[in-house]
């Protein structure tokens, strides 16, 4: 277990929130998100499992002469029992926050993707579901890049953001989905779209080079030199096109208001596709948030999707009931699936 290294004597408050998570950049992005919310400098804590001699001279997770968190919010099923022995060494007193469905009791709240939801989960007061997962992408960060549109398209412009990924065991980016990527970039572009394409840290190289094979005058390609544009990219767009691999891309993107519309991959069956479908049939038909990519990127209206300022809300109020006099947290217990 390690934790991230703190400047020394900062003159900044110790933190109230702890995220806690694997190392895994969405998993620290989703644990970012919720704790920034009620602490804009949260401390991170990663845990981590270093093989053979590594494993004795890995730093300490925590100690207690650190100043006691407020809350902690963790995702990833490694982070659960030292969450729960934090808390524990705290004498139960922070509130402790889960992103995902536990292997262990112990939470105080729990919050569990839709399409992660099981029957025997109902009914359980502390655990809630959410649509997605929680990310970073305000509304706030997304307005300081406004100014970034006028690099990629004149005003009168429509421009449309395209986000890929990579083969994940439920989809694969393959020829065939390079080629209709390709397909559906140029039928964009004959449509007058300026187009800006990102992929992500997931993406091969051969989806990296089916994407740069398409720039032109109205196609901008993130080509990995530099920074990221992403941000400049989502605040640039009037619509975008999302390849079904991504669970994190179209919440972040819903948060504009913006169409979101998904690009279908090369299916793998089994556990895990049944799981996207799920997840994005419900996007689709149930929240009609998202809809599928048919060619064009038309217009349409529903209310922008903001699950981590909502998460955000329901721990600020917990945290608020727990500062009554006398109140304590609940006895941590690992002994029990939920």
């Amino acid at each position: 277990m390690t934790e991230h290294p703190e400047s020394p004597q900062s003159s900044h408050p110790a933190p109230k929130a702890w995220a806690v998570t694997e190392e895994k950049a969405g998993t620290l992005t989703q644990c970012l998100g919720i704790a920034k919310e009620i602490d804009p400098d949260p401390a991170v804590k990663i845990v981590t499992r270093p093989r053979g001699w590594r494993k004795w001279f890995r730093p300490r997770l925590f100690s207690v002469r650190e100043s006691e968190p407020a809350f902690m919010v963790s995702c990833g099923f490694r982070a659960e029992e030292p969450v729960l022995a934090i808390k524990s060494a705290f004498g139960g007193r922070p509130l402790a926050v889960h992103l995902q469905r536990p292997r262990v009791d112990g939470y105080d709240l729990v919050f569990v993707s839709r399409h992660d939801w099981v029957p025997e989960l109902d009914g359980i007061d502390h655990v809630h579901k959410m649509v997605g997962v929680p990310h970073q992408i305000t509304p706030e960060r997304l307005a300081a890049h406004a100014g970034s549109r006028t690099k990629y398209a004149a005003p009168q412009d429509r421009v449309a953001a395209v986000f890929l990924g990579g083969s994940n065991g439920a989809y694969v980016y393959d020829d065939r989905c390079h080629l209709a990527i390709q397909d559906a970039v140029r039928g964009l572009e004959a449509a007058g779209w300026k187009i800006v394409i990102s992929v992500s840290r997931r993406s091969s190289d051969e989806t990296l080079q089916a994407a740069l094979r398409l720039r032109s005058a109205n196609v901008a390609v993130w080509d990995r030199t530099g920074d990221n544009p992403y941000l400049e990219f989502m605040a640039a767009a009037d619509a975008f096109l999302i390849g079904k691999d991504s669970i994190t891309m179209p919440c972040e993107a819903l948060v504009t208001g913006k169409p979101v519309y998904t690009l279908d991959l090369t299916p793998v069956p089994g556990e895990r596709l049944s799981k996207f479908e799920t997840y994005h049939r419900d996007l689709r038909e149930t929240l009609k948030l998202t809809k599928a990519f048919a060619g064009e990127l038309a217009p349409y209206t529903y209310e922008p999707l903001n699950e981590t300022k909502r998460i955000g809300a329901i721990v600020a109020q917990a945290l608020s009931d727990r500062q009554n006099p006398g109140s304590r947290g609940p006895v941590v217990s690992v002994k029990r699936q939920i």
